[in-house]
């Protein structure tokens, strides 16, 4: 840095060489001595900590680099053994039952039976002491069996609700793993967490994912699955009555189960959780109706009369519906209609109203729903038709709506019948319309051919007998009818062919005669569904009655204000 004479305050910078003096560079650029003697020359030396940084950095910042990766190699290791050692231990914890989010049997409604049948847990896991003093044994297992949706997790929820005990869940999947012994290390790590919190209820969902048939010949007894549930059954034939430890298990599947896992000392108990009936489908539409805000002249009752065959959780889903429809029409409440709309579309979909369709399509539909709606009307012993569209909805490019007034736990030959000629009725008549049939019949040609075809070997309600044809005999452990065992010859499955075939002819010339004897309805219908694309319940009524639906609708506006 030089500093000029004759203007101290401008400084200039030059860099010099690092092997050469100031004053050789100087003499070097032609400066004399004379000069150079009068120049005032000051040399600071580096201080020792840019000394030293500019001596050791080049030395050891490859060092300090080398240590870094071999700490970020070493912790990595670290942690794949911690996951090993983690790798065989269940994922399983207590489910929060505290009072905000306890689940209780007021909960719970319908099913009033497996409730009886779970108090008895509830009661040893609340006083043990009784049942051992007396000599009783509490069953260790208790087997929810239902079809999906039924509620088997939700009252093995309110179990432990009513019993305020720590409740421990796990599906039966995360047991299975594709390395053998795994899933037996998972189960003992599992069953030791619960004995520890005991008086507890353990959870198993799905237990068919681990508990299926053993010994099919399909994967050995090296198979994870087998050595999984060879773990379980180990672990619930282990314990000790004073554990005071339930295990409660679900599944829609017990027919694939492994018999060891249903003999007394594991899973003593089976309750059945079966479909809701009338006054149970009421009893969860209030519960689920309960948290949304409702007008009040909503009947739930009504709502209850027109889904049969739903589940708890199909309920559950047509209340949300509803409130999904109140809100897109920025209603406050849900109304009756809000509910009734929902039931079609938990059945068969969503509508499509943006589905343009030619005029030929729009009549030849409405002359197929017709079909169906005058047949199902003019049979014995069939349900009464709600609604017929010719809205599409979901697959379907209209519908016609039939739900029965009352729960069927029973069902007859003449019932069956009137239900082929039902579905027979949009093939009959497009070909006597048109005398042209096309592809929209063919889901009803299918559900009549099953239907047909379990008359004949299934219900014993043909000229064939009272056998039952092609049951299976044998599970096997990857799933059901890999291979069927059949138990008739070649010439009775002819036979069966034949009689399938006669039945659905049957209900086809059944269904022509019906619809040939009343071709004025079914005129009548397929225009009335032209112009207006839907008919409710009353107003078909009317129709087949001979009744004008609009003078009927007047004279009943009319009527209260007289």
């Amino acid at each position: 840095m030089v500093t000029l004479k004759n203007n101290k305050s401008q400084k200039l910078v030059a860099q010099k060489e690092n092997d050469a003096s100031v004053t050789e560079t100087l003499s070097n650029l032609g400066v004399s001595e004379e000069s150079l003697r009068k120049i005032e020359l000051t040399v600071k030396k580096p201080s020792g900590f840019s000394f030293w940084s500019a001596a050791l950095v080049p030395v050891v910042l490859p060092f300090v680099l080398l240590g870094f990766f071999l700490w970020f190699m070493m912790r990595g290791a670290q942690n794949v053994g911690n996951r090993a050692i983690s790798f065989g231990q269940s994922s399983a914890t207590a489910v929060d039952q505290s009072k905000k989010k306890r689940t209780t049997f007021a909960q719970v409604a319908g099913n009033e039976e497996a409730k009886q049948e779970l108090l008895e847990i509830v009661e040893f896991l609340k006083h043990p002491k009784k049942f051992q003093d007396i000599g009783a044994k509490i069953p260790k297992g208790v087997l929810l069996i239902g079809a999906p949706g039924t509620g088997k997790t939700l009252m093995a929820r309110a179990v432990a609700g009513e019993a305020g005990v720590p409740f421990f869940s796990i599906s039966g999947s995360e047991f299975v793993e594709m390395f053998v012994g795994v899933g037996a290390s998972r189960v003992r790590d599992l069953f030791q967490k619960v004995k520890r919190a005991a008086p507890a209820i353990l959870f198993i969902d799905e237990m068919d994912a681990v508990g299926r048939h053993r010994g099919a010949g399909l994967g050995g007894g090296h198979d994870e699955r087998e050595q999984t549930l060879n773990q379980i059954l180990v672990e619930m034939d282990g314990f000790e009555q004073n554990d005071n430890v339930i295990v409660l298990a679900a599944t829609n599947r017990p027919d694939v189960l492994d018999p060891a896992l249903l003999r007394p000392g594991r899973f003593d108990r089976q309750v059945t959780m079966d479909l809701p009936d009338i006054k149970e489908r009421e009893a969860i539409l209030v519960i689920h109706a309960a948290k949304v805000q409702m007008e009040k002249d909503v009947d739930l009752r009504n709502i209850g009369e027109r889904t049969p065959g739903f589940s708890g959780a199909d309920l559950a889903n047509l209340i949300n519906e509803a409130a999904i429809f109140a809100a897109r029409e920025n209603k406050k409440k849900v109304a009756q209609r809000h509910l009734e709309e929902s039931i079609e579309k938990v059945i068969l979909g969503p509508e499509k109203r943006s589905k343009v369709y030619s005029k030929k399509e729009k009549e030849l539909t409405a002359y197929h729903e017709a079909g169906h709606a005058i047949v199902a009307y003019y049979t014995p012993d069939s349900d009464p038709v709600r609604k017929i569209s010719i809205i599409a909805r979901g697959m379907a490019g209209g519908y016609t709506l039939k739900l029965p007034e009352t729960d069927k736990r029973l069902h007859t030959k003449t019932g069956f019948l009137s239900e082929l000629a039902t579905l027979m009725g949009g093939y009959t008549a497009e070909l006597f319309k048109y005398n042209e049939l096309t592809t929209g019949a063919s889901n009803d040609l299918m559900k009549a051919t099953k239907l047909a075809r379990r008359i004949v070997t299934q219900f014993g309600m043909s000229s064939l007998g009272p056998v039952t044809y092609g049951q299976a005999e044998h599970e096997v452990f990857l799933g059901r009818d890999i291979s069927e065992h059949r138990e008739y010859s070649e010439k009775t499955a002819a036979l069966i062919d034949e009689e399938v075939t006669g039945i659905l002819k049957n209900a086809q010339k059944r269904a022509d005669e019906i619809i040939k004897e009343h071709s004025d309805k079914l005129e009548l219908i397929s225009k009335r569904l032209i112009e207006k694309e839907t008919i409710g319940q009353q107003e078909f009524a009317d129709l087949m009655g001979g009744i004008d639906p609009d003078v009927a609708k007047e004279e009943a506006e009319i009527k209260p204000a007289v």
